[in-house]
């Protein structure tokens, strides 16, 4: 079954979107010259398109690996790390050493301190696409090669309502609720009356058995994050996400301390080093990893460090092609604590005919694809909208 690598390329794919993710533009958030947008409501940048970097892996013998990363913003960045640095301390390797393979990239840049950002970004889609390589070369989905695989269909929750308006955004919802889904989470930037507002509606059209999560985007200090998600707790809050910056873990401790409901976060770090020091302050219930920034090296790590701190995973969904979802879903077959998954339906939706393979989402679950690797490829069309730079 070995093979060695052979050759590396990085490639963006960008789509347009008829509505930026999160709804439209609010007064004041219009787009610059590079289709950027800045929320006001958590000061973060945002296309008005859908992009992502791609990694295409060949190994000796003409086997294909692919790998996926974020490449929202500044995708060149990501893509010249690899192609300048990773590619050929990758060429050669085998790809069921990925996990190693994965270590002796990391290390590359310790010294320097590149322990995040796009310096791991990059390194996740290599990981991703090694990963991919090893159960095609073995004949069997990644999940079997990552311990077993515990569960062909996973819970789903809805994330985003793209509507302008509350009415409007609890009329999506209930359509979503229609087509077998019972879990959902709402953007605070997005929620114009206020999350207690927007928990009301919700809760109100939806009923009281599905569960609302509120996103609340590392917008506000340990004091408003309190208040906010107490108002929020009477109409049964299932778990608060991201409710203080991230660098501010003396105040994610200090929230979840005050208030009852989970808090969960974890979809920006990179590695499980950035989620220790936050299991120490007892910081969370709930951890998001996002396989786009992590790959599956560290986002099993992630989820083997909450088992043994009896912590939920919940991962994030991906905003992307969708070959690090099927990446994320692979992963999340094979760990124990798995609650539900994000859903971007958004996304995902439109993106699908980007795909060859049976990843589906449909009546509440995500079905785990089936396939060799991760299960998926990108389509013709796909291939064909790939650029260079």
């Amino acid at each position: 079954m070995s093979d060695r690598v052979k050759k590396i390329e990085s490639f963006t794919l960008t789509l347009p979107r008829e509505t930026p993710y999160l709804g439209k533009p609010r007064p004041g958030e219009e787009p610059n010259g590079r289709g950027y947008l800045v929320r006001k409501a958590n000061r973060t940048v945002y296309p008005t398109f859908d992009r992502s970097v791609l990694v295409r892996i060949e190994t000796e013998n003409g086997a294909v690996g692919w790998g996926e990363t974020y490449g929202l913003v500044a995708p060149r960045a990501t893509m010249e790390i690899i192609d300048d640095l990773l590619a050929d301390f990758t060429i050669g390797r085998d790809p069921f050493d990925a996990a190693a393979i994965h270590d002796d990239l990391y290390d590359l840049m310790r010294v320097r301190g590149y322990t995040g950002g796009f310096y791991v970004d990059a390194l996740a889609a290599i990981d991703i696409a090694l990963w991919d390589l090893a159960g095609k070369l073995a004949g069997l989905p990644v999940c079997k090669l990552l311990g077993g695989q515990r569960r062909d269909r996973i819970a789903a929750y809805i994330s985003g309502l793209p509507e302008d308006t509350r009415a409007k955004r609890a009329e999506l919802a209930a359509a979503w609720q229609a087509k077998g889904f019972s879990s959902f989470k709402f953007a605070s930037p997005v929620a114009d009356d206020g999350v207690a507002k927007e928990m009301e509606i919700l809760r109100e059209r939806l009923g009281p058995a599905v569960r609302i999560a509120c996103d609340m985007h590392w917008a506000h200090t340990a004091s408003e994050a309190v208040a906010l998600i107490k108002a929020m707790e009477p109409h049964g809050l299932w778990f608060a996400e991201a409710p203080v910056r991230t660098e501010d873990i003396d105040g994610l401790a200090r929230v979840a301390a005050s208030v009852s409901t989970a808090i969960a976060v974890g979809e920006e770090w990179r590695t499980v080093h950035d989620m220790v020091p936050r299991v120490a302050r007892r910081a969370l219930a709930i951890v998001q990893p996002e396989m786009g920034h992590k790959g599956i090296t560290q986002f099993m790590r992630i989820g083997a460090y909450a088992h043994v701190h009896h912590i939920k995973v919940i991962p994030h969904a991906t905003i992307g092609a969708g070959i690090f979802l099927a990446a994320s879903l692979q992963a999340s077959a094979a760990l124990a604590n798995v609650d539900c998954h994000e859903f971007q339906h958004s996304i995902f939706e439109p993106n699908r005919r980007l795909l060859v393979g049976d990843m589906d989402c449909l009546n509440g679950e995500y079905v785990v694809p089936t396939g060799p690797g991760l299960g998926v490829e990108p389509s013709k069309e796909a291939q064909g909208l790939l650029k260079k730079h």
